[in-house]
């Protein structure tokens, strides 16, 4: 958790040319010093790991929660209407996985490489199937020409 409050961190200063005072301020906090006690630490209340992130521009915390608990993370879609594109690079996405998973159980590929792709295969579903989900929703106007 320490390392990730510390990417974070390191994130925004690149990025976003924040400061701890700053990212401090944006979170609300009365002071500094109590974010650099919960980095020396490695401990944040819960419910400012979300005003932290959102202050540093990334959400690695998250991610290590999630990961951390065997939870695969994907970025729920913004509603962008999926084309034959999309839906091609899918397919080539799923075969290349395949390949590598038929090459890893021949002994002809790495277990690290072979995760990766089979993890981007899951992500990219999942984005797929949730942009589909949010056409139910009515404030979402995904398959609109306007």
């Amino acid at each position: 958790m320490r390392h990730a409050m510390e990417l974070c961190l390191e994130h925004a200063r690149v990025k976003r040319n924040l400061s701890v005072d700053r990212i401090a301020d944006n979170m609300g906090l009365a002071s500094k010093w109590t974010l650099y006690k919960w980095l020396e630490n490695g401990r944040m209340p819960a419910i400012l790991i979300r005003p932290f992130e959102h202050a540093c521009g990334i959400e690695f915390m998250t991610q290590y929660l999630a990961t951390s608990g065997h939870k695969l993370v994907i970025a729920i879609p913004a509603g962008r209407k999926a084309d034959s594109t999309d839906v091609n690079e899918l397919q080539g996405t799923f075969s290349e996985a395949m390949g590598l998973l038929i090459r890893f159980y021949q002994g002809k590929s790495e277990a690290e490489e072979t995760i990766g792709s089979l993890t981007k295969i899951m992500s990219d579903i999942a984005w797929h199937r949730e942009n589909v989900s949010k056409t139910l929703t009515p404030e979402l106007a995904l398959f609109d020409d306007s």
